[in-house]
């Protein structure tokens, strides 16, 4: 919010909620206006989570700008699903990922939706399609630029499972000065997860948008993981 690039500052805010799994927007990979330095992998450094997957959503500046995923555990495997085109060009970014030895893998996508609402509904409505035949639990993490009663959201609520953050507390944008609700972490199936915490963190500095941060369980066969 005050015009630094500023790995560091965005590591230490990751670092300080100790998270097993991270997904990033609006991320750089060689673009001359970041220094042409590869920010998913500085950040994975940086953080040391230590795998990571970029997926691009356009050539820029030198390089390419897309999104990322950071992760404690090995990606098994990733695919950057193309959107349908708007004001810029979008993608999902689907990591497949085993959080521990007898949890069954786990399917993280990130999500950045843009721009009019026309763009991102025909977004939403290829997201569903991507993940319809998916048999694996599906989290759909990122800035849908939507709010609640958008029909995108109703859309993705038909499919995922759309928790509530706590009341008065759930605002994510501008960072500084939150007004609206855009940023979120759905779920699927619901019985698959337990939710223990959902709720937005008060950092107003590294990012233009506030952090987003849920602690779940993944819930198997005769108990709880």
């Amino acid at each position: 919010m005050d015009g630094r690039l500023d790995l560091v500052r965005t590591s230490t805010v990751i670092r300080s909620l100790e998270p097993d799994v991270v997904l990033l927007q609006e991320v750089d990979r060689g673009a001359a206006r970041t220094d042409g330095v590869d920010q998913a992998r500085e950040l994975a450094r940086l953080t040391g989570l230590e795998h990571h997957a970029f997926g691009a959503f356009m050539d820029y500046d030198g390089g390419q700008y897309g999104m990322a995923v950071l992760s404690a555990s090995p990606i098994l495997a990733y695919e950057n699903h193309r959107l349908p085109e708007g004001t810029e060009p979008r993608t999902t970014l689907a990591a497949r990922i085993r959080p521990g030895p007898e949890a069954p893998p786990i399917i993280f996508a990130g999500i950045h939706l843009y721009e009019t609402a026309a763009q991102r509904l025909a977004q939403a409505q290829r997201v569903v399609e991507v993940f319809r035949d998916e048999r694996a639990p599906v989290l759909l993490v990122g800035d849908f630029n939507s709010t609640p009663d958008d029909p995108v959201m109703q859309l993705l609520a038909a499919h995922w499972e759309f928790p509530a953050k706590p009341d008065g507390g759930n605002l994510t944008f501008p960072a500084d000065q939150p007004r609206v609700e855009i940023d979120y972490i759905l779920i699927r199936p619901a019985p698959a997860f337990r939710v223990l915490e959902y709720r937005v963190i008060d950092e107003r500095m590294a990012s233009d948008h506030r952090p987003v941060f849920m602690v779940i369980e993944l819930v198997l066969e005769g108990g709880t993981r």
